[in-house]
């Protein structure tokens, strides 16, 4: 009566690991974010499952009472959990799921695999010896300069994601609030056929960022002492 939590690919297809094809094809009950985005997968890999169900943010918590009472009552039935992109409960719905098995001494195992901020850190260059993922920002700028200014202390890389429409406009933000010479590494379209990284002082990328981009944004400020303290010196 385990739940599975089930890494998928964050663009091509082909990143799925074998263990997460095992799991898929065994699983009685698929759990989806989106279960029309979870089809493309699926079916690309001839997986058809007893049943899918939605589990996206907004119903989380009206289904895990069900979920856990399945669990429970079929000692024999394996479910696994997905997301659109990535490995579920990292800025997407589970984490709730998650604490409610082990609340309900429900085994979890998990099926690692791509996450899209563990990407963008791989391809950085920059250290990861120490960083804070903070997820979605806010949509709203008062909101956003209240979690810079919160974080503008952390001697390590600060990540982040951002969608496209609002890219421009935090970094902007992170400008104003680290100052122009911070280093930023920005990337979108991760794994995708029109894959963009841009790297260098974030008032150059400001500069280099086209208006309309689309998917999804990983930003990592570089905000190790050191290049505070070189911003801190150009800056006066």
């Amino acid at each position: 009566m385990p739940l599975y939590i089930v890494s998928t690919p964050i663009g091509n297809l082909s990143d799925i690991t074998l263990r997460s094809l095992e799991i898929l094809r065994n699983a009685d009950i698929i759990l989806c974010e989106d279960t029309r985005q979870s089809l493309k997968l699926l079916n690309s890999y001839e997986i058809k499952p007893d049943k899918l169900i939605s589990f996206y943010s907004q119903i989380e918590e009206k289904k895990i009472n069900q979920i856990i009472l399945t669990l429970k009552e079929n000692k024999e039935i394996n479910i696994a959990l997905i997301t659109d992109n990535g490995t579920p409960t990292i800025s997407d719905p589970g984490f709730k799921l998650v604490d409610a098995c082990y609340n309900n001494n429900i085994e979890v195992f998990a099926a690692p695999g791509p996450s899209a901020f563990l990407c963008a850190l791989s391809i950085s260059g920059f250290s990861a010896d120490t960083f804070l993922f903070y997820g979605f920002l806010p949509r709203k700028d008062g909101k956003i300069k209240k979690v810079l200014k919160d974080l503008i202390n952390i001697n390590g890389l600060i990540i982040f994601y951002e969608s496209p429409f609002r890219v421009k406009n935090t970094l902007k933000l992170i400008c104003d609030i680290f100052g122009k010479e911070i280093p930023v590494f920005i990337a979108r379209e991760l794994t995708k056929k029109f894959e963009q990284k841009l790297r260098g002082k974030v008032g150059d990328l400001l500069l280099a960022i086209g208006e309309e981009c689309k998917g999804e944004f990983v930003i990592i400020i570089n905000n190790y002492k050191v290049n505070r303290l070189i911003n801190d010196n150009i800056e006066n």
